[in-house]
C-alpha cells in the first residue's frame, strides 16, 4: 500500500470513529438535555396531547383543558376565575413554558411521571392518565384578599397558625393565565411583559420590601428573649427624639405627642415609636436581632411552599446607626408577604412556627395520594411567654392603638402596622403594610395575614399601615373566622 492510499485510510478511519465519539455521546451523555430542552417541539406534543391534570382549589379545580382548533397540540390551558387564583397556579402555556404549581407538578399535571403509571403501561405504550394538585387555598378568603385589594398595586397571604396551611395568596394587579396559554398570544404575552405595574410579578411571594414598623415585633421578640427588658410593659430606656449612634442624625416619631419617651414596648408598639425600637437594635446589636430574624425565617434562600419564595432579607455589617435604622424595618431590611405573614402566625401559636405549605397532597387519576404535605410540622421561635406578651400588645395596638381599622367583632385580634420608606429621602410613596392575627374562641378558628400596598390612587398624606392594609387584612380574617 502506498503512502497516499494509508493516509488516506487512516484519514477515513478518524472521520468514522470521531462519528463513532459523537454518536455514544449523544446517545449516552446528550440524549436527555436534547429530550427536556425548551427547544424540543416533541415535549410541546406530547404534554399537550391529552387534557392536564388540575389544579384543585377547597374540592374544585381552577383549572382546565380545551381541545385547539388544529395543528400539533391537541389541547390548551384554561383558567376558571385566572386572575383570581393566577398567585396560586402560576400558567402553563403552549409557547412561553409553565411556572410556580404548574411548573413544579408538571410531571403529575401531564401525565409524565412515573408514580402515575404501571408496568402495562410501559409495554403498552399506553399514556398514563394525569394526576391533580389539591391545594390548601381557601375560596372565601382568597376572594376577600383580592377584593380588598382591588386596583391597589400590592400583595396578601393568609396563613393557619397551627398547621401551616396557606389559605391564601393574592398579587395585584393580576392577569388571566388563560390569554396566554395558546400558541398564537404573543401580543398579550408582550403587553403583558411590558406593563410597567408587572402583574405576572407574585408580590405575595416574589418581591421583598422594605417592611417598615412590622418588623418592630422581630426587634420586640430579640428584646424579650434576650432578656433586655422583662416584660413589654416595663420601662425601655429611650429618649425622645434619638440621635443615631455616632451620628448627628435626629430620629423622630410620626406624631411629637406621643407618649414615646422610655414607653413601654406595649405603648412602643400602640403608637409605633421610632425611637424606642432604633435604641433597641442598637441596645440589643445586628448579631442579635439578627439571630431573632433568622429564627422567624429571614435569610432563607430555599424558602419552598412548594413554590420558592424570594429571600427575606436581614443585612449584616452594618454600624451602629444602620443597626439602629434597621429596627424599625429600614436601611436594608426586606420581607415578602409570605414573610410577615410567618412572623404573626408564630406569635399566635404560642412562638410555634409551623412550616407554611401551599399543597395538601398530589393524587394520580384515582384520587390516590402519590405525596402529601404535613400540617403542623412546627419548630420553636420564641418562648410561649414572649408570644403571650406580644399578642397581648398587639391587641393593643388593634384595640387602641395604630391598627384600629382591623377589628373584627366578636374575635381577638391583635397586629402591627408599617409605613416602609420608598425611594431616595422618601420621595416616592411609601409602601403601606400590615401584620396580624385573629382568633375566634367560639369555633377555635385561627388565621394569621400579612398585606402590603405598594401603590394606591390615595393622596400620599393618607398612606399608611392602618389606613391602606389594615382594611385589607380585616376583610381576610373575617373571611377566615366563618
Amino acid at each position: 500500500m502506498n503512502k497516499t492510499i494509508r493516509r488516506a485510510s487512516v484519514f477515513c478511519l478518524l472521520l468514522v470513529l470521531a462519528l463513532l465519539v459523537r454518536v455514544t455521546w449523544l446517545q449516552a451523555y446528550d440524549a436527555r438535555a436534547l429530550a427536556d430542552s425548551k427547544y424540543n417541539q416533541r415535549n410541546a406534543i406530547a404534554r399537550y396531547a391529552q387534557p392536564l391534570g388540575d389544579i384543585v382549589v377547597a374540592g374544585s379545580p381552577v383549572t382546565g383543558s380545551r381541545r385547539t382548533a388544529g395543528g400539533d397540540l391537541a389541547y390548551e390551558r384554561t383558567y376558571t376565575d385566572g386572575e383570581l387564583y393566577a398567585a396560586v397556579t402560576g400558567f402553563s402555556s403552549q409557547v412561553y413554558g409553565s411556572t410556580q404549581l404548574e411548573g413544579i407538578y408538571g410531571d403529575v399535571l401531564d401525565g409524565k411521571d412515573p408514580r402515575l403509571g404501571n408496568p402495562l403501561d410501559a409495554l403498552t405504550g399506553e399514556r398514563t392518565e394525569p394526576g391533580d394538585v389539591l391545594t390548601t387555598i381557601e375560596p372565601g378568603v382568597q376572594k376577600a384578599a383580592y377584593d380588598a385589594l382591588g386596583d391597589k398595586k400590592g400583595a396578601a397571604v393568609a396563613l393557619d397558625p397551627k398547621t401551616g396551611r396557606v389559605l391564601a395568596v393574592v398579587s395585584t394587579p393580576s392577569y388571566d393565565p388563560s390569554t396566554i396559554s395558546g400558541t398564537t398570544d404573543g401580543t398579550a404575552w408582550q403587553q403583558l411583559s411590558a406593563d410597567k405595574d408587572m402583574p405576572m410579578l407574585n408580590r405575595a411571594l416574589r418581591q421583598p420590601l422594605p417592611p417598615g414598623s412590622t418588623f418592630k415585633l422581630v426587634v420586640a421578640s430579640a428584646a424579650l428573649e434576650d432578656g433586655l427588658y422583662g416584660s413589654v410593659d416595663v420601662p425601655t430606656d429611650s429618649p425622645d427624639p434619638y440621635t443615631l449612634p455616632d451620628t448627628t442624625t435626629v430620629l423622630r416619631n410620626e406624631s411629637a405627642s406621643d407618649p414615646c419617651e422610655n414607653a413601654s414596648i406595649r405603648n412602643a408598639l400602640r403608637y409605633s415609636c421610632n425611637t424606642v425600637f432604633a435604641k433597641m437594635a442598637d441596645d440589643l446589636g445586628q448579631d442579635k436581632v439578627a439571630a431573632m430574624a433568622k429564627k422567624y425565617g429571614f435569610d432563607n434562600a430555599a424558602q419552598d411552599m412548594p413554590v420558592r419564595a424570594a429571600k427575606s432579607v436581614y443585612p449584616t455589617g452594618m454600624d451602629r446607626a444602620q443597626t439602629g435604622l434597621s429596627g424599625i424595618g429600614q436601611f436594608d431590611v426586606t420581607a415578602t408577604p409570605l414573610q410577615m405573614a410567618m412572623v404573626s402566625s408564630a406569635l399566635a401559636n404560642d412562638g410555634l412556627l409551623a412550616a407554611p405549605h401551599l399543597v395538601s397532597k398530589v393524587v394520580n387519576g384515582d384520587g390516590d395520594t402519590l405525596q402529601s404535605y404535613q400540617d403542623g410540622d412546627t419548630t420553636r421561635i420564641v418562648s410561649s411567654s414572649t408570644a403571650q406578651q406580644l399578642r397581648s400588645a398587639m391587641r393593643t395596638v388593634v384595640e387602641s392603638g395604630t391598627g384600629t381599622n382591623a377589628r373584627v367583632p366578636g374575635a381577638e385580634v391583635g397586629g402591627k402596622t408599617g409605613t416602609a420608606q420608598h425611594g431616595v429621602d422618601n420621595s416616592q410613596t411609601p409602601y403601606a403594610w400590615f401584620t396580624s392575627y385573629a382568633k375566634d374562641g367560639a369555633t377555635g378558628n385561627e388565621v394569621a395575614v400579612a398585606v402590603v400596598v405598594e401603590d394606591s390612587d390615595a393622596a400620599r398624606a393618607e398612606v399608611s399601615g392602618n389606613g391602606l392594609a389594615a382594611p385589607v387584612a380585616q376583610k381576610m380574617m373575617a373571611a377566615a373566622l366563618k
